[in-house]
């Protein structure tokens, strides 16, 4: 099974530029139902490890959005509308965004929603050591100017922030729980359109949301949501032709045909992650080889794309030599082809960086997400130009350590999810972070970030190809194909795709017509 990266970083850490923004509807919750009660029953193989918003990360997302409403809603298509904030606006600068606040919301106890519970949330989540804490970083005060407007005050411009503000760091639970210990993990109070239902809730295998009487927003179109937890998609699958399930995602090629084999299966296709090498160790911290970038170029030009793509995704996917996804401003259509399969043209590169014999890249594998057949392509690739891909097998338990703390390898094989926010992956992979932990930058990026920075992306849109232009042919990473995932019903459902998330949004299910 593979994951996107925030599912994954999850589980092994258990990871002209307008100046008013605002929704363009203040539809809430969903839309309205049809009558009469209905179920959905969800299937995942996301495993959360708490329910405390602060906790929150990836594709455990729609746990949360049942309880909690985050401070702005993101529609499927990526723009963003009002939820417990009706307005937001930035300075001139872009350094302070001001939100104003829906009225009359209040939590389940009957606790008032308001700017204290804003300020409490983001400094409880910016401090809680949560996969997503770091997307706050740039927030220097929450400042309170009465119940029903907050400012957040930014050490620096944050393009991203309208999207972490819908995302975990948006999330509002209430304050009155924060002294409990650890009693949201379990027993979540916010302010969302479900309550979760602990006599039909069994943590680790299902979890059981019931629609919360008297929220404020619209109806979503199900009276009972029901998720669970799956550890293989075979079992999805056959949950699916059986009836024991009404939706799912499916990322495996082999189960994808499984499920559509059934005329009663109907699917949606969506391209959300990339699978490829991400590197971390440009500046040759561990493997003194890649600070070369002839050294990289040669790893892109070494990996038979066409042949990964056709054997191990059976076609299900696209090539790509680039992280940013075709609905970024940065996106350029000719650099998913810049390296052909050219293994002569690798090693004549690594003939020039003084290589000629080759060199040992060592790999931590996850088998969750590198198979033996990936795992076996990559070594068999880059070995016929000299390169001895040494996998170093990582458990759940030991990848953490291993891979972020003691920063032991140059790099990791993972799938990782292209939002369609440019600054989005600029954090995650151009910035100093997880997966940038040397901290690494160059002369070319060091020039562009100021001019990308605290601009719109479509202002910025020229900077922005340049980056990716510059990432692509200095060889930052070694992307092979964005993937197909397939969302799959019984029938009974309609599911639209979630910009930004490779699993729909709790909102975006409804009975199909």
């Amino acid at each position: 099974m593979k994951k996107s990266a925030r599912v994954a970083i999850a589980a092994l850490a258990l990871l002209a530029a307008p100046t008013v923004l605002a929704g363009c509807s203040d539809s809430g919750g969903g839309a309205a139902p049809d009558s009469g009660p209905k179920a959905l029953s969800i299937a995942t193989m996301t495993l959360p490890q708490s329910l405390d918003p602060k906790d929150a990360s990836g594709s455990a997302l729609p746990f949360f959005q049942a309880v909690y409403d985050t401070l702005v809603k993101r529609e499927p298509d990526g723009s963003y509308s009002p939820m417990l904030a009706t307005e937001w606006k930035y300075n001139e600068d872009l350094t302070e965004l001001a939100l104003t606040l829906r009225s009359g919301v209040k939590f389940d106890d009957g606790t008032p929603f308001d700017a204290e519970a804003v300020k409490a949330n983001m400094e409880r989540f910016r401090k809680g050591g949560g996969a997503q804490a770091k997307t706050l970083n740039d927030v220097k005060t929450i400042k309170v100017v009465d119940a029903a407007h907050v400012t957040l005050e930014l050490a620096q411009p944050n393009p991203a922030m309208l999207f972490y503000l819908s995302d975990a760091a948006g999330l509002m639970a209430n304050p009155a729980d924060f002294a409990k210990g650890d009693a949201l993990k379990t027993k979540p109070s916010g302010t969302g359109p479900y309550d979760l239902d602990q006599n039909l809730t069994f943590i680790g295998t299902r979890w059981t949301f019931t629609r919360a009487p008297g929220y404020w927003g619209a109806r979503l179109p199900y009276d009972t949501v029901t998720i669970n937890y799956f550890d293989n998609e075979t079992a999805i699958v056959n949950g699916l032709k059986t009836g024991q399930v009404n939706a799912a995602l499916i990322q495996d090629a082999d189960q994808q045909i499984s499920a559509e084999s059934d005329p009663k299966v109907k699917s949606t296709k969506q391209e959300f992650d990339f699978q490829g090498l991400v590197l971390f160790d440009r500046g040759g911290m561990v493997t003194p080889e890649l600070r070369d970038p002839r050294v990289r170029q040669a790893l892109n030009y070494a990996i038979d794309r066409k042949t990964m793509l056709e054997k191990i995704r059976q076609n299900r996917g696209e090539i790509t030599n680039q992280v940013f996804g075709p609905s970024t401003a940065a996106y350029k259509p000719e650099l998913d082809g810049h390296y052909s399969h050219d293994p002569a043209k690798a090693r004549e590169l690594l003939k020039e960086a003084g290589l000629g014999g080759g060199f040992t890249l060592k790999l931590p594998r996850i088998a969750a997400i590198v198979s033996d057949a990936l795992a076996a392509s990559l070594q068999a690739d880059l070995g016929a130009v000299g390169i001895k891909l040494s996998w170093e097998d990582v458990d759940a338990g030991s990848a953490i350590k291993r891979i972020f703390t003691d920063r032991a390898f140059s790099g990791l094989v993972m799938n990782i999810g292209q939002s369609s926010t440019d600054w989005v992956v600029v954090g995650e992979l151009v910035l100093p972070g997880a997966f940038n932990m040397f901290g690494y930058t160059d002369d070319t990026v060091k020039e562009l970030l100021p001019k990308i920075q605290g601009r719109d992306a479509q202002a910025a849109k020229a900077e922005l190809q340049a980056l990716n232009e510059h990432l692509v042919k200095d060889g930052w990473f070694v992307p092979f194909y964005r993937m197909t995932f397939l969302h799959v019903s019984d029938g009974t459902v309609t599911i639209t795709p979630q910009d930004g998330m490779a699993v729909p949004s709790i909102y975006n299910y409804a009975p199909a017509k």
